[in-house]
């Protein structure tokens, strides 16, 4: 049985802060860092930007497959 392991991690923020004029500016925050501890609503905001973490791009990746298979040793004959 393969059992996929993921990361997920919030990489730059995507928050248009000129979106009420019509035009495109991004505030340049490079990756998402919690304001606070696990499980807190402050964890849920960016310290560098104050964004909230839906505004930052969502990178989920595969770390590896794990697999509990058993592999039988050859025997000599």
């Amino acid at each position: 049985m393969k059992e996929k392991v993921v990361t997920t991690s919030y990489e730059e923020c995507r928050k248009n802060h000129a979106a009420s004029i019509g035009k495109y500016a991004v505030d340049g925050c490079c990756e998402f860092m919690p304001a606070g501890e696990e499980g807190s609503a402050a964890a849920l905001r960016c310290a560098a930007c104050s964004c909230h973490r839906n505004f930052h791009k969502k990178v989920v990746r595969q770390v590896r497959n794990l697999c509990d298979c058993f592999i039988k040793p050859s025997t000599p004959k």
